[in-house]
């Protein structure tokens, strides 16, 4: 059993029965296991227990009923049974916790997103980190009276705004046309097969990136990138290739190969800019593509930014 469903079972098991004892709480408190973690993902195996990885859960207040009731609420939770299904809690304290425990809205969003809410301008959409957005949406809600920490969860779950998605497309399109196709070959020409790599570094992580972006979802943190990928239904099959030009050498032979795949990726990544109706371009230039791309945005703003902001 995964950790998610464990610590679902240990609320509905204990923590359910302890907010009956707070009916103030109860009937605004949500609760369930987003954040940090690989559980929240759905990620987590065994060697995931060896930190940071317990039978618990969230309780989010506002910050007015932090005030009012937090404090019993938090030495409730502590009481709640130390070990679970063989898993022992880790010590918690009174004050409140990182990860579980009560927690206020405000300061969970906060934490992840650098503002309490939602990002609610371009510059919070774009410069917000990938992984950042998906860590504050990841996991589940398994109770919300009061529907304050859904409000904002429903924002992300959302996903980028059009104009968002088509911009940080094409800022990738743009570092994946500067990496792969131009500056990976000249690298091996000049021998310098190291800068090659940092340059295909560059590539699959960006084209990592745009599969999450092609399949409207948030890239998680760089070790769950391509663990993350094999679920996603569009372009999963790339998790492979992508893995290969890492995992490869750059003597003359092994960089063939790897041109030759970065124009199959290219290849496929291309196609499904035109499947969504995201560029009219007909090569496999990403170059092209991210000017095509940065066409059909609508807002002028944003179409007038650099073509590269959004990439990081």
């Amino acid at each position: 059993m995964q950790g998610l469903e464990i610590c679902k079972n240990y609320y509905l098991e204990y923590g359910r029965e302890m907010l009956k004892n707070f009916p103030e709480a109860e009937e605004r408190a949500a609760v369930g296991l987003v954040g940090e973690g690989s559980e929240c993902l759905g990620f987590d195996d065994e060697l995931s227990r060896d930190h940071d990885f317990e039978p618990g859960f969230c309780i989010w207040l506002t910050a007015e009923d932090e005030r009012k009731f937090g404090f019993k609420l938090s030495r409730a939770y502590a009481s709640l049974p130390k070990e679970y299904m063989g898993l022992k809690r880790q010590n918690f304290s009174p004050m409140g916790g990182d990860r579980h425990g009560v927690l206020v809205i405000g300061d969970f969003y906060e934490k992840l997103l650098g503002a309490p809410h939602a990002p609610d301008s371009v510059g919070g959409w774009l410069h917000t980190p990938e992984h950042c957005l998906a860590t504050a949406s990841d996991g589940e809600v398994w109770a919300d009276p009061l529907g304050k920490f859904s409000e904002v969860r429903e924002i992300l779950l959302a996903g980028y705004p059009e104009d968002i998605r088509r911009k940080k497309l094409a800022a990738r399109a743009a570092v994946m046309a500067q990496a792969g196709q131009y500056n990976f070959a000249r690298c091996i020409s000049r021998g310098e097969r190291g800068a090659a790599q940092l340059a295909v570094f560059e590539f699959v992580k960006n084209a990592a990136h745009t599969v999450y972006l092609l399949n409207r979802r948030y890239a998680p943190y760089d070790k769950w990138l391509f663990r993350g990928m094999r679920d996603l239904p569009v372009l999963s099959a790339l998790e492979e290739p992508l893995s290969f030009l890492l995992e490869t050498g750059n003597s003359p032979a092994e960089a063939q190969g790897k041109a030759e795949m970065i124009e199959d990726i290219a290849s496929l990544i291309t196609a499904e800019y035109r499947a969504q109706g995201l560029s009219k371009a007909t090569c496999i230039n990403f170059s092209t593509h991210a000017n095509s791309i940065t066409d059909g945005i609508a807002d002028a703003n944003i179409r007038n930014l650099h073509l590269m902001d959004g990439a990081l």
